[in-house]
């Protein structure tokens, strides 16, 4: 253009700040002054909102400082624009002061001032200053409505204020309220809103399968879809991915196939975060092969592919391919986050893998990652499973503030090893800083008592999970409970908790009490709970063993007999056992075994070699 003026130079400078070329923007901005032209309000309207990032609020600082030389900050639209920038920048007190030195304050800056509170999770003062609008007569508008919903604030005041003024008839404010209801997991409500809207639109119908999707509603995802359909929509990846990570169920798996095929004809498929829904649907159905299918076509696999993979072929008891596919994922340049960590993790713990969970732990330390919650829990986790409590206890005590899950992995972990005492000290502790335990923390407790014969405090912990907290307990629970008065040799009360039960006993349960039974050789007793048993879990060689062995204490012989041919014809005796051993070097293993063994292993390699 030869002939250049303002209005040109403005338009220019908002093109390149719209479509993400802030330095450009900038760049013409100052070009601009060089050659001699003056900005004027709408300038820096358009260009105020390129600073809209951390990285760029020294800029945005610089643009208010040059309209405060220039005399353009007492504009209405420069201070609103200037209020916006300083909250995309978490700056809430120059917006706050911005706001309150505004001599006339229309609704855009009431609604700048909203969205400023609620963008930076202030939802109480973003809830005072729409009071205080109202309370200056200011009549809000659609704008307001969404402001207001997108900082979660006072939902069912907003909905019934929508209703009151009329704005709930317009089209943005019913679909977002669709969504905010359905997103809270008010789904009838969402529903009936949906079907009270006169022109239906893909953002709403999307927000409903998502809700749908999240409470295993399939058949209702699948009717949504079907209407979808119809109204010749598509599905986009956001709601694709809610319908995969919904479909939880092997009676919905062929529904997840019938989404794989409409994603692949659809080209949806081809998306990331489609793909990954994928793997992660497979992952649940453990079709670890359809997994590789999908990971290996993917052209582009970000850090998130890789951990939903790894995820994947854990969640399958395939560690060893998760460790390879770590392996890989290291060879391609990706560096492992906190979800690769916990992942792999959990992996060393089904291997009894040490070592790898060992470097692991240096590689967190090394690259200054967190060691709080699920990398804690899994670190702690990882540990007592694989035999070094102290090393889990460590762990523990360098989290400054270990979360639920964290405290009851070392409860667990504590429990497991007879260390009964230091998981109840736990406990206490836990309850000292305000928090409130869930089943698996009274699992944990439960399970500590049975372990070191506390039958008073195991009485109590029980009594306390029901009364206190209002848990129902589960037959985990009743099995740990049972386990310990049986121990105790308190069998009818053990018996007496059985027959009132709030649910039917499972194998567990009752082979908690036929344990207890042969230990104090209760041979009536072990015999009725046998029956039981039998019957509910007849491939379960373990309470064949027991019997047995209660049998042979007794000194009944054909019973013993009549008791191992039961083994073999309903296959009870099942396949031989597999245990894992991690050995690093004979020198570490000799230092690990007791004299005597050593002693016999060197008898016996020499007898060898002598031959």
């Amino acid at each position: 253009m030869h002939d250049r003026d303002v209005v040109s130079w403005n338009a220019l400078i908002c093109g390149y700040g719209r479509n993400g070329y802030d330095v450009d923007a900038f760049e013409l901005f100052v070009q601009m002054l060089r050659q001699g032209f003056n900005p004027c309000p709408t300038t820096l309207v358009s260009l105020v909102p390129s600073c809209g990032r951390r990285e760029l609020v020294f800029q945005g600082k610089s643009i208010h400082g040059f309209g405060i030389k220039a005399g353009l900050d007492f504009y209405s639209q420069v201070k609103n624009a200037l209020t916006s920038m300083y909250s995309k920048c978490a700056n809430l007190e120059s917006a706050e002061l911005l706001f309150t030195e505004m001599n006339e304050r229309s609704v855009v800056s009431w609604n700048t001032m909203i969205s400023a509170f609620g963008q930076n999770c202030h939802f109480e003062e973003a809830m005072l200053v729409f009071k205080q609008m109202r309370e200056e007569s200011v009549e809000a508008n659609s704008v307001t409505i969404l402001s207001l919903l997108s900082a979660n604030a006072h939902l069912e005041s907003i909905h019934c204020y929508a209703m009151k003024t009329g704005l709930i008839n317009e089209a943005s404010v019913i679909t977002a309220l669709v969504c905010v209801h359905a997103r809270h997991g008010n789904t009838e409500l969402a529903e009936l809103l949906y079907n009270s809207c006169a022109q239906k639109n893909l953002v709403s119908l999307t927000a409903l399968i998502s809700s749908y999707a999240e409470k295993g509603n399939i058949g209702l995802v699948v009717e949504c879809f079907a209407q979808m359909q119809q109204l010749d929509m598509k599905l986009d990846a956001v709601a694709m991915v809610s319908i995969l990570h919904g479909i939880k169920y092997p009676a919905h798996f062929g529904i997840g196939l019938a989404f794989h095929g409409y994603g692949l004809k659809s080209g949806l498929s081809a998306d990331c975060l489609v793909a990954n829904g994928l793997i992660s649907m497979y992952s649940n159905f453990d079709e670890i092969e359809a997994v590789f299918s999908l990971f290996f076509e993917m052209r582009e696999k970000p850090l998130i592919s890789w951990n939903s993979v790894i995820s994947g072929c854990v969640q399958a008891g395939r560690s060893s391919d998760a460790m390879e596919l770590f392996c890989q994922m290291k060879m391609f340049g990706h560096s492992p986050d906190a979800i690769t960590i916990a992942s792999l993790l959990s992996g060393c713990c089904q291997l009894g893998h040490l070592r790898f969970g060992e470097r692991l732990h240096t590689h967190v330390l090394r690259n200054n990652l967190e060691v709080e919650d699920f990398v804690g829990t899994a670190l702690i986790d990882m540990y007592t499973k694989c035999g070094r409590i102290e090393c889990a206890e460590r762990v523990f005590k360098s989290i400054k503030e270990p979360c639920l899950a964290t405290r009851n992995a070392i409860i667990s972990g504590y429990s497991l090893y007879g260390l009964e005492h230091k998981a109840l000290g736990c406990y206490y502790e836990m309850r000292a800083h305000g928090l409130k335990p869930d089943k698996i923390t009274f699992l944990g407790v439960l399970a500590a008592c049975t372990h070191g014969g506390l039958v008073y405090e195991g009485r109590k912990f029980f009594q306390i999970m029901r009364e206190e907290f209002s848990i129902v307990p589960n037959l985990q629970h009743y099995a740990c409970v049972v386990s310990l008065l049986g121990r105790a040799g308190l069998f009818e009360e053990a018996m007496d908790l059985v027959k009132n039960m709030e649910i039917e006993p499972d194998s567990a349960v009752l082979g908690a009490l036929l344990s207890a039974a042969c230990i104090h050789q209760e041979v009536r007793l072990g015999e009725c709970l046998a029956k039981k048993l039998f019957f509910l879990d007849c491939n379960n060689g373990g309470f064949y063993v027991l019997m047995s062995n209660l049998y042979a204490i007794q000194g009944r012989w054909d019973d013993v007999a009549r008791l191992r041919e039961m083994m073999r014809d309903t296959g009870g005796d099942g396949c031989s056992g597999v245990s894992i051993v991690e050995m690093t070097s004979f020198e570490d293993m000799n230092r690990n075994l007791c004299p005597n063994i050593v002693k016999l292993n060197r008898k016996f390699w020499q007898s060898q070699s002598l031959s």
